[in-house]
């Protein structure tokens, strides 16, 4: 769950840092004041020029004490020791804010060895503070009958009154510094989980375009192969036999309206909605449309003879593969295989595997070289196949002619 949102103290901090500094020296000015007032009539206090003076000091380093934090800290502990031995130790306030800006904006060991390091500090201002409480402020003149009380019950008292100050303010920091780290992990995983969306997004528009260009591809090359061989039969038959004529040129109609309507489809699935499936709006050919293919190729004069074994393909995305195989391959034929006189198409199934085997005899050299005109057709039909984790095989027979052979794996599940 991500963090909320920053309320209206952290966005003005946020906006404006200085605040940040200025608001543990105003707590210290108003800290130091208050004991220096409270103080002022009290024949024993120190003057109150010592405390104006470790003022001074004291105000610089709690505003830097965010900033430096580490350095705020050895200086705070040294004005803690002068002011235990002279004046109001009011600059234990700034141990304290140094120990919580170091839990904060720096490591967890950072903070925890400037504690233990603060420890040894709080032993030696105890100590000061037990002998001041017996003879008054060190380095003035005593101003107070030496005190009888156990020495070291009282050092020991005070030491673990500072030890524990410094631990809640240590805690404080880690926990605020620990918040800090783990917001700033969160929105960092944010961050990265969005620029992993962003790439798997142009890798999907990626992929369709792809796919939209391998489909474009086999509708509008297939029928205007088809389409451009009724159209010559029509012209060559025109002067002597019109009726054959009119009827190529029908067909060659039928062919483009039926281009038309697969582009419209294909156009249609590309306008879908992340939510909505392209084969909604039309449905897609199949193995089962194998043989209305084998009859168009037949139309345009190319003799088709298609034979299908095993049982069925029920696999939508599967039987749309084979019949573009299937489709690509004749129409390659229909380009590239002059003088063939029988075109073979075997299309098996089996518990494994769906085999294609497209076989034409067109006599060897550039009129029957499926690879003298380089195209989409079989980079296209091996795109397809590795989504399967397919393999192809195309080349000439050794009899002559040409065969290509493709092997899907299916188990016969749906994919």
């Amino acid at each position: 769950m991500l963090p909320a949102p920053p309320g209206l103290v952290r966005r003005s901090l946020q906006r404006r840092p200085w605040l940040g500094d200025l608001l543990p020296t105003v707590l210290y000015v108003l800290f130091a004041g208050l004991l220096a007032t409270a103080s002022a009539g009290d024949p024993d206090a120190a003057p109150l020029w010592i405390a104006v003076v470790l003022a001074v000091p004291g105000t610089a380093t709690a505003f830097f004490s965010r900033r430096r934090p580490v350095l705020m800290f050895a200086a705070a502990t040294l004005l803690f020791l002068v002011s235990a031995a002279t004046s109001t130790t009011a600059e234990l306030l700034l141990v304290l804010l140094a120990l919580y800006a170091i839990g904060a904006n720096r490591s967890p060991r950072a903070a925890w060895t400037s504690f233990g390091l603060g420890t040894g500090g709080a032993a030696l201002a105890a100590f000061i503070l037990t002998v001041r409480s017996r003879t008054g402020p060190l380095l003035l003149e005593p101003t107070q009958p030496p005190n009888s009380g156990d020495l070291f019950s009282d050092w020991l008292n005070n030491t673990i009154g500072i030890t524990l100050t410094l631990l809640i303010a240590t805690l404080i920091g880690t926990n605020v510094g620990g918040r800090k780290r783990y917001i700033g992990a969160l929105l960092d995983r944010a961050r990265h989980l969005e620029r992993e969306r962003d790439q798997q997004s142009e890798i999907a528009s990626a992929r369709e375009r792809e796919r939209i260009a391998r489909e474009m591809h086999d509708i509008i090359a297939h029928s205007l192969s088809v389409m451009i061989f009724l159209a010559d039969g029509a012209y060559a038959a025109a002067p002597g036999r019109p009726g054959q004529s009119r009827e190529a040129m029908g067909r060659v109609a039928d062919t483009g309206r039926t281009t038309l309507a697969e582009v419209r489809r294909l156009l249609g699935a590309v306008r879908t909605t992340e939510r909505e499936h392209p084969a909604d709006h039309a449905p897609q050919p199949g193995a089962a449309q194998l043989g209305h293919l084998a009859d168009d190729i037949r139309r345009a004069g190319l003799p088709v003879q298609l034979t299908t074994a095993g049982p069925p393909i029920t696999d939508p995305a599967l039987g749309l593969t084979v019949y573009r195989i299937v489709q690509e391959s004749l129409t390659n034929a229909l380009r590239h295989a002059h003088g063939a006189s029988k075109v073979t198409v075997l299309v098996a199934t089996s518990g494994e595997a769906v085999d294609i085997t497209v076989d034409d005899d067109a006599p060897s050299g550039p009129a029957g070289n499926h690879e003298s005109e380089p195209g989409r057709g079989i980079l296209g039909i091996r795109e397809r196949a590795a989504l399967y984790g397919g393999a192809v095989a195309a080349g000439p027979r050794k009899d002559g002619g040409w065969r290509l052979q493709v092997r899907l794996p299916w188990t016969g599940e749906p994919t």
